[in-house]
């Protein structure tokens, strides 16, 4: 190595010796505190005892618990499919160079820049059973609305609404600029040799925006088992447990019922879920692939 790759080499250590040194203070040292707070009763107040695995064998006869994990699933299931096809609908609509279209772009992703606790707020009162905007217009058209936050059958619906109408404008900028990089010359080759809009959507557009509907996927499963703020916000985990979510549970647990090693536990068991469900659909983006 001459000289100047060696300053260079002493150049970019010095750059990113910050960054890997925040890194390591607030993200590796915390995880392995976490996982060594798991394995014992730490509860802030009193001493510290190691439990050994009593804590994930805690886990398995706790019922609240996986009831939490089967919430985030049934609004999983929901969500993501929801919120790849809305943001690529809303992404077709967008990806023109006309006039006016970068003023609705922006419309789109504004909800995005929103805190979630201060949307979730607002929303509480629009889904109000009484004197909520929402309820207001059904009622115009002949319709009774419910009680949205407050009935089992419609709580999960209303966190689902509430964060679509969060999450679409970012995965929707991120669905036009892989649109914007799918090479013009296909769509006229398609166009010479008579395929129809939906053909060129199926054979081109499509398969060209396999890598970044894995991504928006991807980020949508992990926010997802991560749900927390809109559920914390809007319904409290109710009614009757229906909305309570891994991530508000790890809340309670660790910080109003100062059991610490058991919500690091639950904590884990979240990260090796999301671990699984990640590689799942790594795994079914390329069986896709290699269809393709």
């Amino acid at each position: 190595m001459g000289k100047l790759q060696r300053h260079q080499a002493r150049t970019a250590y010095l750059f990113i010796t910050p960054t890997i040194l925040l890194f390591v203070a607030f993200t590796v040292i915390p995880v392995v505190m976490a996982m060594y707070l798991s394995f014992t009763n730490y509860d802030v107040v009193s001493r510290r005892d190691w439990v050994g695995l009593d804590n994930y064998r805690r886990l398995f006869q706790d019922t609240l618990f996986w009831q939490t994990f089967r919430n985030v699933i049934t609004y999983s299931v929901i969500f993501v499919p929801l919120n790849i096809i809305i943001s690529l609908l809303l992404a077709l609509l967008m990806n023109f160079n006309k006039r006016g279209v970068k003023l609705f772009r922006t419309l789109n992703y504004l909800p995005t820049l929103t805190s979630a606790v201060a949307a979730a707020t607002v929303w509480i009162w629009l889904l109000h059973p009484e004197f909520g905007l929402v309820n207001t217009l059904l009622g115009y058209a002949g319709i009774t609305g419910p009680a949205w936050l407050a009935q089992t059958g419609t709580a999960m619906l209303s966190i689902i609404m509430v964060t679509l109408w969060q999450s679409v404008g970012s995965n929707m900028i991120i669905y036009v600029a892989g649109l914007q990089g799918v090479p013009d010359y296909l769509y006229e080759s398609a166009k010479l040799d008579g395929a129809t809009a939906y053909d060129r959507f199926r054979y081109i557009t499509w398969p060209q925006l396999r890598p970044t509907t894995f991504l928006v996927s991807t980020m949508s499963i992990i926010a997802a088992l991560q749900l927390f703020d809109q559920a914390f916000v809007l319904t409290q985990g109710g009614p009757a447990n229906t909305t309570k979510t891994p991530v508000y549970l790890i809340y309670q647990q660790g910080f109003n019922q100062l059991q610490m090693g058991y919500a690091s536990a639950q904590a884990f068991v979240l990260a090796l879920v999301i671990l699984i469900f990640s590689i799942i659909n790594n795994r079914i983006n390329k069986s896709d692939e290699s269809i393709l």
